[in-house]
């Protein structure tokens, strides 16, 4: 939520910005602004509501803007409506401090009637003015930015990634971050700050991430690294492997479409980097087989697409490794008093690493003494920072919103996670290990085969733009794919959908079919298959319009309207075929009706607000 940029150096900010804020556009957003200051400390203001192209207009792409320092935001409305009053930047009242933020001041209500009764006066609805006003509060009181922004920071609650402008201090960035992503960047001659690493990759490639409560400040081509206590501090440098094509379209027409088609590599990069010399590999992870021996439980905790990912592995550990497993909502885990003995393994999985409910999983997890492994996809993200543990998926850059090719990423992972326990705990005969990782090795190819066959899918999904109400079904592993198909297709297409275990159809939901209601069934698990099929008849027969997800050679219900079948694999792998031709029907239906695929409104790429 909410993407903040920042440049000092020698050229023009504010096209800089433009283009750092566009690359983080995927993040969600509703308004959007940028600061400039020139060599004077002179600092200028722009701000628009809706989409980047309104302010780019409005300032003729930064060139009506001048100076070689500045910051910018596109935010994410959370106090206040959204509108150009509300957007960042912000500033005190004679604009000398000025201030983007992403995240949330818990008590900026508290804050705020403080300050007004210290003569402020407040001109927003926002929290990231009461976060201004009070660095300018301290700032005042101690004439100095390193005070000014660690006195603000202990007396703030709640999260925040801040980055201040003083007129006092030219051409300088300060900024602090606290549960929500930061990246700096230097070069020697120009220093940047973001969100996230795709506003950077253009310029460089080496950054820093900077921990909860330190301080940074930007400056001539140079970094400087502060506690609280305005101590130096040192942060190693992180390397990115990405690279700036990677972030792009790449003649696709929208990012989810490529990464859609990215699967296969994804999953063989992923692949390729664990498997070595025909063995699972995890010495990186620091996951030894006396460890894997020791867990006798296994929880994992993930939100939206995560969490599907979670519950599919739920079903494959427990069937591979014979180890008990419990997964659960990471926005729900701190609210449990589960039983503990102090012997469990939780697995956090979140694409960016910042996502603020499952920050919060990992650290309760760790504060009751349980150790904890990371699936994250972002080097040197918070999670993977904070982890025992750290699996880093290969997914490379994932812009569009609804992630694609970073559930497939993680969903490798968790077979390769499951296969390493069972490895562990000696359940697989040599033989068995070898056929296991051999199958997984043929999904890249069977993914492809899928790929080149969607014309099917995209018809189907033209014919049904009217659908108002869909449901997705399944058993086992089959209703772990269900939850995501639903939640493909109501992200993007904005149509009413729901994932159900297929046997639970007739204890309440099938009320809710009626004449044309879409009925998608999922059937890769052949011993539950005939099952499934029973309950797509019950819905047909009140006029339910079906379309099913099969293993080729499964027999289905010949009153389909259409059936999509995806290659063999062991059972145990199929959600990673049988999600795609789901994914692709959610993409091409969103398409059909003219909606922003890659940006679906109300929504967010990366989550860093409870």
């Amino acid at each position: 939520m909410c993407g903040i940029v920042g440049y000092t150096g020698k050229k023009q900010a504010a096209p800089i910005l433009l283009e750092g804020l566009t690359k983080l556009e995927y993040r969600g957003y509703d308004s959007a602004g940028v600061a400039v200051s020139d060599a004077y400390g002179r600092i200028e203001i722009a701000k628009a509501q809706g989409k980047l192209d309104v302010l780019k207009e409005k300032i003729d792409g930064g060139k009506t803007m001048h100076g070689a320092c500045g910051i910018g935001h596109t935010r994410w409305a959370t106090h206040g409506v959204p509108n150009e009053t509300n957007a960042h930047p912000h500033c005190n009242d004679d604009s000398t401090i000025v201030a983007v933020h992403n995240g949330i001041i818990e008590n900026y209500a508290e804050l705020k009637a403080k300050l007004i009764r210290r003569g402020y006066q407040f001109y927003s609805q926002t929290d990231t003015e009461v976060a201004t006003k009070l660095v300018d509060y301290y700032y005042k009181k101690h004439g100095e930015p390193l005070k000014a922004i660690a006195e603000f920071s202990l007396r703030v609650r709640g999260s925040y990634a801040l980055a201040v402008l003083f007129s006092d201090y030219p051409e300088e960035i300060y900024a602090i971050r606290k549960d929500s992503p930061m990246v700096i960047a230097a070069t020697g001659k120009e220093c940047f700050l973001a969100s996230d690493v795709p506003a950077l990759l253009k310029y460089t490639k080496n950054v820093y991430y900077i921990e909860n409560d330190q301080i940074a400040h930007l400056k001539n081509g140079q970094t400087s690294f502060y506690n609280i206590d305005g101590d130096p501090v040192e942060i190693p440098l992180t390397h990115i492997t990405w690279d700036a094509q990677a972030a792009e379209k790449d003649g696709y027409e929208h990012y989810m479409l490529k990464e859609i088609h990215e699967q296969p590599r994804v999953i063989k990069d992923t692949l390729g980097y664990f498997i070595q010399n025909g063995k699972i590999d995890f010495s990186e992870l620091n996951l030894t087989d006396a460890y894997l021996k020791s867990v006798n439980k296994i929880i994992i905790a993930g939100c939206g697409s995560a969490y599907h990912v979670g519950v599919a592995m739920q079903y494959v550990i427990e069937d591979l490794a014979r180890i008990p497993v419990r997964v659960e909502l990471a926005s729900e885990f701190r609210y449990r008093s589960f039983i503990s003995d102090g012997k469990e393994l939780v697995i956090i999985i979140s694409q960016s690493g910042e996502t603020a409910d499952s920050i919060a999983a990992l650290r309760e997890a760790k504060s009751r003494g349980l150790k904890t492994l990371a699936i994250v996809n972002v080097v040197g993200s918070t999670i993977a920072r904070e982890a025992d543990f750290v699996f880093y998926t290969k997914a490379g850059p994932e812009i569009s919103v609804a992630t694609t090719k970073a559930y497939s990423a993680q969903l490798v992972a968790g077979y390769l996670i499951a296969l390493k326990f069972a490895e562990a705990h000696s359940l697989l005969s040599d033989g068995q290990y070898r056929e296991l990782l051999s199958e997984l090795c043929l999904l890249p190819e069977k993914i492809k085969t899928i790929l080149e066959k969607d014309t099917a899918i995209q018809q189907f999904a033209f014919h049904c733009m009217d659908k108002k109400n869909a449901f997705f079904i399944g058993r086992g592993l089959d209703y772990a794919v269900s939850m995501e198909g639903s939640l493909k297709l109501k992200e993007i297409s904005y149509i009413h959908s729901e994932a159900y275990a297929a046997g639970e159809l007739k204890h309440g939901a099938i009320s809710l079919i009626e004449d044309g209601t879409l009925v998608f069934g999922i059937l890769t698990q052949d011993e539950l298959a005939e099952k499934t099929v029973s309950n797509l008849e019950e819905t047909k027969s009140r006029k339910a319009q079906l379309a099913v997800v099969a293993f080729e050679g499964t027999e289905v219900p010949k009153s389909c309207e259409c059936v999509f079948y995806v290659p063999r694999t062991d059972a145990r792998f199929a959600a990673s075929l049988s999600v795609i031709p789901l994914q692709l029907y959610a993409y091409y239906l969103s398409v059909s009706k003219g909606n922003n695929v890659d940006k679906p409104r109300n929504l967010a790429k990366s989550v860093t607000v409870e």
